[in-house]
C-alpha cells in the first residue's frame, strides 16, 4: 500500500521493542505506516520531537521513556505508552525459571517498575507468594544506573538470586555482570490492544472508520449446484437459504443488501465495521458458516473508495481477482488500487482424515470409490456428522451428475459399504431414498 494512504505512526523505545512493535504492525495493522527510532531515555525528548513532524500518532514502549517525552515534549498529537501488565511479568518469571531452575521453590526474586500490592496480586494468582519478591522501592522513574545497583545489591547480597527488571538497560548490564535476569516484555497481546487505541485517535483513522465499503459476493459453482436440485421447489428453497445466511451476515456489518441476479449480491457497510469483523482484514466469518451450513464457497470483493463510484468499481475488480485465483477467496481493493488478500475464507478441513485400515481401503478401491470421492466424503461426514444423504446430496458432494452417482451407489451396495437407511417424502412424486455411509461408521 502506498504510504501516503496509510496514518503516520512514529515508534519511539529500545531496538528490542521497537522491532517487536514492527512486528505487530506488519502482521496485524495494515492501515499503520510505521516511522521508528531507537533511542535511550536520555536521547528520547529529541527523538520525540523529531518524529512528532512526521506522523500522527506517536506510541513509546515504556513508562520511563513517556515519562520523559510528557514532561519535555508539548504536542497536541496523540501520545500512547505500552503499559506493564501482569501478563509480561509472569511470562519473565517462566522464562526465568525455565532456564534456570528445575525446582524453584525457596527462591526470590528482585524486581523494579511494579509496586508491592500489584506484586501481591499477580503472584497469588499464579500461586507464587508475595515473600519470593523484593521489591524495588525507591522513587517513582529512577534512571536505570540506580535500578541496576538495586538488583546488584540485592543478588551479591544474597537477598535474591534472580532480577526481573522492565529496562532493556539494566537487564543488559546484569547479565554483563552474571546476574540471572530477564526482562519484562509486554506481549504481542498487549502491543496489540495500544495499537487499536492509537488507531482510533487518529483524525485520519476516524474519517475511514466511517467511509462507505461495498461488496460483491458471488457463489462459486453455482449453476453446477442448481442442475443437481431435483425439482424447481428445491430450487428455490436453496437460493433462499443463501438469501437467509447474507441477510443475516449483512444485518451484523449494520449494512444493506440487495440481489443483483443469479449468484450475485452486492451490499455496503462502513469500512470501521468491516475491519472489525474481519478482525483487522483476516478472515470472513461468513464463509465458514456457508460452507458448514450450505456447503458452499463464496467469492467476496470488497471495495474502498474515495466515492460509492470508485468503491464500487474496486469491489468489481476484487470480485474477478477472486474468480482468477479460483473462488473461495475474498480480496480487497483499496483507494490506490493496490490489493489486500486473501482473507481467509472457508477451509475444508485440514486436519488428519486420512482412513488407514487396510482392508477397509481394499474393499473402497474394489468398488470404484477413488481417493478423490472417499476423501470428499470423509470430510463432509467430519463436518456434518451425517451419514444420511439423498442421491442429490451425495452428487453435490462427490462433484459428479445424479445419473454417474446412481451408477457408483449400486457398486457401493454390491460391495457392502452402504445400506438404505429409508427414504423421505415428497410433495410429488415418488419419495426420496436416504444413503447410508455404513463403511464411515467407525472412521
Amino acid at each position: 500500500m502506498d504510504t501516503a494512504n496509510r496514518i503516520a505512526i512514529g515508534i519511539l523505545g529500545p531496538e528490542a521493542l521497537v522491532n517487536k512493535v514492527l512486528h505487530v504492525i506488519t502482521s496485524s495493522f495494515p492501515s499503520f505506516h510505521p516511522v521508528a527510532r531507537i533511542c535511550s531515555v536520555e536521547e528520547a525528548s529529541a527523538a520525540a520531537e523529531q518524529l512528532l513532524r512526521e506522523v500522527e500518532v506517536l506510541l513509546i514502549t515504556g513508562p520511563t521513556l513517556y515519562r520523559r517525552v510528557k514532561e519535555q515534549v508539548i504536542t497536541p498529537l496523540p501520545v500512547h505508552v505500552i503499559p506493564l501488565t501482569d501478563t509480561g511479568l509472569i511470562s519473565a518469571l517462566y522464562r526465568l525459571k525455565s532456564e534456570h531452575w528445575h525446582s524453584p521453590s525457596g527462591i526470590v526474586f528482585s524486581v523494579d517498575s511494579f509496586t508491592s500490592s500489584a506484586i501481591g496480586r499477580i503472584v497469588a494468582e499464579i500461586g507464587e507468594k508475595p515473600a519470593s519478591f523484593l521489591v524495588y522501592d525507591g522513587q517513582p522513574y529512577p534512571q536505570a544506573d540506580e535500578l541496576v545497583k538495586f538488583h546488584a545489591e540485592a543478588y551479591r547480597g544474597g537477598s535474591s538470586q534472580a532480577a526481573l527488571t522492565t529496562e532493556s538497560e539494566v537487564a543488559e548490564a546484569l547479565t554483563r555482570d552474571g546476574i540471572p535476569c530477564e526482562w519484562i516484555k509486554p506481549t504481542d497481546q498487549n502491543i496489540t490492544v495500544v495499537l487499536e487505541r492509537a488507531l482510533l485517535s487518529t483524525e485520519t483513522r476516524r474519517s475511514k472508520e466511517a467511509q462507505i465499503l461495498v461488496g460483491m459476493l458471488n457463489v462459486d459453482d453455482f449453476g453446477k449446484r442448481l442442475q443437481l436440485k431435483g425439482s424447481e421447489h428445491d430450487i428455490q428453497r436453496f437460493k433462499l437459504d443463501i438469501h437467509r445466511k447474507l441477510i443475516d451476515y449483512v444485518e451484523s456489518l449494520d449494512g444493506y443488501l440487495t440481489h443483483l441476479g443469479a449468484d450475485e449480491y452486492l451490499f455496503f457497510t462502513t469500512r470501521g465495521i468491516f475491519e472489525r469483523e474481519t478482525v483487522g482484514y483476516k478472515t470472513v466469518p461468513l464463509a465458514r458458516e456457508i460452507w458448514k451450513s450450505l456447503g458452499l464457497s463464496l467469492s467476496m470483493g470488497i471495495g474502498f473508495g474515495r466515492s460509492a463510484n470508485e468503491a464500487g468499481t474496486h469491489a468489481r475488480l476484487a470480485l474477478r481477482r477472486c474468480k482468477e485465483a479460483g473462488g473461495n477467496t475474498c480480496f480487497i481493493v483499496r483507494e490506490d488500487k493496490t490489493l489486500i488478500g486473501p482473507l481467509e475464507m472457508a477451509d475444508s478441513l485440514s486436519r488428519d482424515l486420512s482412513v488407514t485400515d487396510p482392508e477397509l481401503l481394499k474393499k473402497a478401491e474394489d468398488a470404484g470409490m477413488t481417493s478423490a470421492y472417499l476423501s470428499r466424503l470423509l470430510t463432509t461426514v467430519a463436518r456434518t456428522s451425517k451419514l444420511d444423504y439423498e442421491v442429490h446430496d451425495l452428487a453435490a458432494i462427490l462433484g459428479i451428475t445424479v445419473r454417474s452417482t446412481h451408477r457408483l451407489l449400486l457398486q457401493w451396495m454390491d460391495h457392502d459399504l452402504i445400506t438404505i437407511a429409508g427414504s423421505v417424502k415428497v410433495p410429488k412424486g415418488r419419495p426420496k431414498q436416504l444413503f447410508h455411509l455404513s463403511f464411515l461408521e467407525n472412521v
